[in-house]
């Protein structure tokens, strides 16, 4: 899987496009600018918005493809992200550190998420939350976006599973209409989910 994303990072075009996620912008605007870590964050557009607005980004993503584009993309919007290449299952994540952490479109195995998923619940501050827009089960065989295995996508309640630890403000499935570049297009079944340490 990584070269699959290092071959698709790896043009000039950026593939997802250089805005923000728009659900994810829109919770974002509300909240006061603090420690941010961005989940697999490929060409970095979601990372260079937060950055903008005043945040201190960390971000990962095993394709060094991704990270150059995200470096090169916060270069041109005079922001800083500290950007590291490395595997989500081995990525480490400080304890009590990052009053924000974002989840876009961020899929993987079972056996991945039962290593990460805890360590992002440890390495969020009190009061910290998790932002999440991920694919629903229900987006699979759709040609809008998503991996190829449902098995990558999510359920409501496997992420209640996963994060219950926290307090889910916001847990909700929704059929939007993504314009983000040609991966993502069309309509689509997603989920979303805003959880507070």
């Amino acid at each position: 899987m990584k070269n699959f994303w290092d071959e698709r990072y790896g043009g000039e075009e950026y593939v997802y496009g250089t805005e923000p996620n728009l659900w994810y912008a829109g919770q974002l605007k509300n909240l006061k600018p603090g420690t941010a870590l961005f989940i697999a964050e490929g060409e970095g557009r979601n990372a260079v918005h937060a950055a903008r607005l005043g945040w201190r980004v960390s971000a990962f993503d095993y394709s060094q493809s991704g990270r150059n584009k995200a470096l090169a993309l916060a270069r041109s919007a005079g922001v800083n992200i500290d950007y590291a290449v490395a595997d989500a299952a081995g990525y480490i994540i400080p304890s009590n550190s990052f009053d924000l952490m974002v989840m876009v479109y961020t899929h993987f195995p079972r056996a991945v998420r039962e290593q990460l998923f805890p360590k992002m619940i440890a390495g969020l501050k009190p009061g910290g939350r998790i932002i999440a827009e991920v694919f629903s089960t229900k987006q699979f065989g759709r040609g809008s976006g998503g991996p190829r295995s449902a098995e990558l996508m999510y359920t409501p309640e496997q992420l209640r599973d996963y994060f219950g630890a926290l307090h889910i403000e916001l847990l909700e499935e929704a059929v939007i209409h993504l314009s983000e570049g040609p991966h993502h297009e069309g309509e689509a079944d997603v989920i979303r989910m805003v959880a507070v340490k």
